[in-house]
């Protein structure tokens, strides 16, 4: 029987509290679970990819901590198409997150494309936990640049990462 591994791709940018919902979650859907960093180019990020995967993998060091049972979520940064990715890591799945009905119609396009793609590649959909509907990463950064308070939003580590690195912008 052939390992059931997902894919859970993204900017993170920054990592938020749903994504982390997302992936505790996810870990629990295959065999493996790798949180896939997007270079996304048609994003302009605040963070370098290097600097968001680090984020990503810190987080993600304490969820495999916690998670003393199955294999451990991996953490991989990549550009070009995700079914490409996908194909090169024997990806069964693509995991993403929805937090609001206006995600879904960008997301079911998306599945779609892939699907085109990669006829063999499943996309499954996970609701953001209650506590997160809301949150964004565009709307974390607004919040850091006008020195708000991001603390329920993202993870200590994330958050000084965001104000340091606003402060040199």
């Amino acid at each position: 029987m052939s390992q059931k591994v997902i894919i859970y791709p993204g900017t993170f940018d920054p990592l938020t509290y749903g994504h982390i919902d997302i992936i505790e979650r996810g870990a629990r859907l295959g065999d493996q679970l790798i949180v896939a960093v997007s270079l996304n180019l048609g994003k302009q990020p605040l963070f370098s990819i290097e600097e968001r995967t680090e984020l990503v993998k810190a987080e993600v060091a304490r969820i495999n901590d916690a998670n003393k049972t199955g294999l451990p979520v991996l953490v991989k940064s990549f550009s070009g198409l995700l079914t490409d990715f996908a194909t090169q890591q024997g990806a069964t799945s693509i995991l993403r997150g929805l937090r609001a009905v206006a995600d879904f119609e960008y997301e079911f396009q998306m599945a779609s494309i892939n699907k085109r793609l990669h006829g063999e590649l499943e996309t499954m959909f996970l609701m953001a936990a209650e506590q997160q509907h809301f949150v964004a990463s565009r709307f974390v950064k607004e919040v850091a640049v006008f020195g708000g308070d991001v603390s329920s939003f993202v993870p200590e580590n994330v958050a000084k990462a965001l104000h340091r690195k606003i402060k040199t912008k």
